[in-house]
């Protein structure tokens, strides 16, 4: 079977149609998938109204799961797969949260550019999220092509680059919206880990920058000067050149790669109902 990816960027980002991700995908169909992901890193499959276990079978195509932030977060989830992120405002009790529940200030987490897990080892490789509910309006999600960002550099930079890395850590987003009531135990949970700030890609060959909201110092240089390094690699991946936004509809299915592609929620009104669910396959590269 051959998969065609319409391209909805000119740098990236295809949408995939005439294919039932509830069904079951033989080998050359996950080959196909994985093949066009190295091209595209993001992936649209529009009405696809996946239930828990479909969803998670799907996934399971692509690698083992993984859990992320659940073993900082250490409180019950409201999905019978521990390996479903719950990436929405909606409490335990099925209602809406509030506007101060630990729910919305993921919500919030999320708006910042980043890529899932990087502030572990292994990170995560391929990201798919599914939309249950959404909003009237805003609410989107925007990705931006690290690799693309890291072609248009100066050569002078690149150079600069080579060799240096990035401590990712996996509350530091949330400690930049002054959330800190995080236990001892909930700290130490993940600890940091460093990246390069330079990677390559093993499925095309291309170098990609590896930053985001989960970075927070760089080695061997002096905090400040390294935080402004990582701000301005930040602002030159996520100009709009570089930039797809997804507008959601309920339904849709969204794969990316997070290796080289980062991505963050734009906001809506949080008294509004959002439900998207995210099942993430661990990558196998380790730095």
């Amino acid at each position: 079977m051959s998969v065609v990816a319409n391209s909805l960027h000119p740098l990236f980002v295809g949408e995939v149609e005439d294919i039932d991700l509830r069904d079951t995908l033989g080998p050359s169909e996950v080959r196909e998938i994985e093949r066009r992901m190295d091209e595209k890193s993001v992936l649209v499959f529009r009405g696809q109204p996946l239930n828990q276990d479909q969803q998670i079978a799907f996934a399971r195509n692509f690698g083992p799961l993984e859990g992320g932030f659940i073993k900082v977060n250490q409180r019950p989830s409201r999905f019978k797969y521990a390996e479903l992120a719950d990436i929405s405002n909606v409490s335990l009790d099925g209602k809406v949260a509030q506007r101060d529940a630990r729910e919305v200030v993921g919500n919030f987490a999320n708006q910042l550019w980043h890529s899932d897990s990087s502030f572990q080892q292994p990170a995560a490789r391929y990201s798919m999220l599914s939309a249950v509910v959404v909003p009237s309006s805003g609410g989107d999600t925007e990705f931006c092509d690290t690799r693309a960002a890291y072609d248009e550099l100066p050569a002078d930079l690149k150079s600069e680059l080579e060799g240096l890395r990035a401590e990712h850590y996996a509350l530091n987003s949330r400690f930049l919206l002054g959330d800190t009531d995080y236990s001892e135990a909930q700290r130490n949970a993940m600890p940091p880990v460093t990246w390069p700030l330079v990677r390559t890609h093993a499925g095309s060959g291309r170098k990609f920058l590896f930053i985001g909201a989960h970075a927070g110092h760089i080695e061997g240089r002096p905090v400040a000067e390294g935080r402004m390094l990582l701000a301005e690699l930040l602002e030159h991946a996520t100009q709009r050149q570089f930039v797809y936004r997804h507008r959601w509809q309920v339904g849709d299915l969204v794969m990316w790669d997070n290796r080289c592609v980062l991505h963050r929620g734009r906001r809506y009104d949080i008294s509004a109902r959002r439900e998207l669910r995210r099942a993430t396959t661990l990558d196998d590269a380790v730095a």
